[in-house]
């Protein structure tokens, strides 16, 4: 939590039984789970539910998303799937998304669930780390990698440009990866226009 904390700005505030919450001012950005392994994902939907890929539906209020604020420095401002065997009908079926492919290897998928259709979350084909992949919101992505060496991480990809702007992929000392994603102007990016 350290780390995360460190790299991303958050507030840490302890939870009972070991957990942590990280706070972007008011505006919780994650909630860490001892044990845990990964990041698990909510996302919003009329019953609450358990998905594949370390992913759940949740009934509450949605935190983060295309029809959230936009994201804050350290707060979530992407997923994107990773997985070696697409199964976009899966998603389609589960959550009422869309898919529109932008590539090869990629999807954007969007919902029309409060209003004009937006983009909710991406899916890569890769045989890199699989399951749903995290991004939060960064001003500079080349100093949040200098942060993640004083904070004992390491950066599994240097700064470059993709689809959905200019990233780098971390990860703390103790596991745990995410995405930073530099300066996104909402919800997924260039994918929030």
């Amino acid at each position: 939590m350290d780390f995360f904390a460190g790299v991303l700005g958050w507030t840490v505030i302890a939870e009972p039984g070991g957990s942590f919450s990280g706070f972007v001012g008011d505006r919780l950005a994650a909630h860490v789970v001892a044990g845990e392994q990964g990041w698990r994902v909510f996302f919003g939907g009329d019953e609450a539910r358990e998905l594949r890929a370390n992913s759940s539906v949740d009934g509450g209020r949605v935190l983060h998303g295309p029809w959230a604020p936009p994201p804050r420095v350290g707060e979530p401002c992407w997923v994107e799937l990773m997985t070696e065997s697409p199964q976009d009908d899966y998603w389609s079926a589960e959550l009422g998304w869309e898919s529109r492919p932008e590539g090869e290897d990629f999807v954007v998928f969007t919902s029309a669930r409060h209003g004009d259709p937006r983009a909710v979350a991406g899916r890569l084909t890769t045989s890199r780390a699989q399951g749903w992949q995290v991004y939060f919101a960064v001003d500079d992505v080349v100093a949040a990698c200098a942060r993640v060496s004083v904070w004992d991480g390491r950066v599994l990809l240097e700064p470059t440009t993709v689809p959905t702007g200019l990233v780098a992929s971390i990860e703390g000392p103790h596991g745990g990866s995410c995405v930073l994603l530099e300066k996104p102007a909402g919800w997924g990016g260039v994918w929030s226009s």
